[in-house]
């Protein structure tokens, strides 16, 4: 099993880090897509807060054999 990373804003991910989640906040589009380019090859499951899946795109849920699980959190 790999590590679970959560990525977005501060307010949606800080919390997550009180269940053992690493946090990268990123707070506008170009960090996020600076934060998913740099996930660790261990990574197997990434949250997303809604506002980074957009900035991803089709990005973070195309399939492939390497990829992460990726989830999205509500608003």
């Amino acid at each position: 099993m790999g590590t679970v990373t959560a990525i977005g804003a501060r307010i949606g991910v800080c919390g997550l880090a009180l269940a053992g989640v690493d946090v990268v906040v990123a707070e506008d589009s170009d960090a996020v897509r600076r934060a998913w380019r740099a996930l660790p090859g261990t990574t197997g499951l990434v949250i997303l807060t809604a506002e980074a899946a957009e900035a991803l795109g089709t990005e973070a849920t195309a399939p492939g054999p390497s990829r992460p699980l990726t989830v999205v959190m509500l608003r």
